[in-house]
């Protein structure tokens, strides 16, 4: 009896694996699993409500908002799939894709020739120019050209393009690189740097953020590449949901994107 019993116990855990192992895996099916910051506006960031369209974050009681979740929102409504947002820092986007915690990285990421060593990307869904964010009423308020910024201490995200074409400005006091936006603004109202390289969206959107910064945008300016200035999906080697994507995105017109992005950049909180 107990051997049967053993036996009954055994059939009826393995049943009960193998059902919650199908389960999980149709569930896995039925949801689009994008990683991003959530900290990065306009492209996305962090709100307490669902308004205006954001989503909820996995795990939080929080919710992502921004650009990138409106193109996110696209894709997994035309791939049938639920949405789910995964709040990531910006290192660990990569290894989070690579490792399968994520279906695909929708963060503002521009598909280098170095990430496209590890990852693929889809086709570019966004198009910024570089930019300068400085205090306004400061020195370098009105500054035009790069050299205008010769001397300043000046610094950009940890592992971004950003950073390396500090280089391009004679005599500048390259500072260590930061983690996040958040963190390089609160360097530049406390004077600890003088200004942080970033893209458009984001500087007017720290503009409407905090009326203490002002946007610079150069008449002669940083020299960069069609890669390091586009933004694209990350996906996994060989994904099977590039073509799919690229589908999507292609049904989205240039108006249209403009348009998501304005929205973004007014919506944005506050604090952001």
């Amino acid at each position: 009896m107990k051997k049967r019993l053993s036996a009954l116990i055994l059939a009826v855990t393995t049943a009960t694996i193998t059902l919650t192992g199908c389960g999980t895996k149709k569930s896995s099916e039925n949801v689009f699993r994008v990683g991003m910051e959530a900290g990065y506006a306009p492209f996305n960031w962090t709100q307490l409500d669902d308004s205006n369209g954001a989503v909820k974050i996995e795990g939080t009681s929080e919710y992502a908002g921004g650009y990138d979740v409106e193109m996110a929102k696209k894709i997994a409504d035309s791939l049938g799939k639920e949405l789910v947002i995964v709040k990531t820092e910006w290192d660990g986007l990569v290894p989070s894709l690579i490792s399968g915690k994520i279906d695909a990285i929708i963060a503002g990421m521009s598909p280098t020739e170095e990430r496209k060593e590890t990852i693929d990307f889809s086709d570019n869904y966004y198009k910024s120019d570089l930019v300068m964010l400085v205090k306004k009423g400061g020195a370098y308020e009105n500054a035009k050209t790069l050299s205008d910024f010769s001397g300043a201490k000046i610094t950009a995200q940890l592992n971004t393009f950003h950073y390396s074409v500090i280089d391009q400005i004679p005599s500048v006091n390259k500072q260590p690189a930061m983690d996040n936006f958040s963190a390089m603004r609160v360097a530049l109202e406390t004077g600890v740097i003088d200004g942080y390289v970033t893209e458009r969206p984001e500087a007017l959107s720290a503009e409407m953020a905090n009326e203490n910064f002002k946007m610079v945008e150069f008449t002669d300016g940083f020299v960069t590449s069609e890669e390091d200035t586009n933004t694209a999906v990350g996906l996994v080697k060989g994904s099977e949901l590039k073509d799919k994507i690229n589908e999507v995105l292609s049904g989205i017109s240039q108006e249209e994107r403009l348009e998501i992005m304005d929205n973004a950049i007014k919506n944005q909180p506050a604090a952001q």
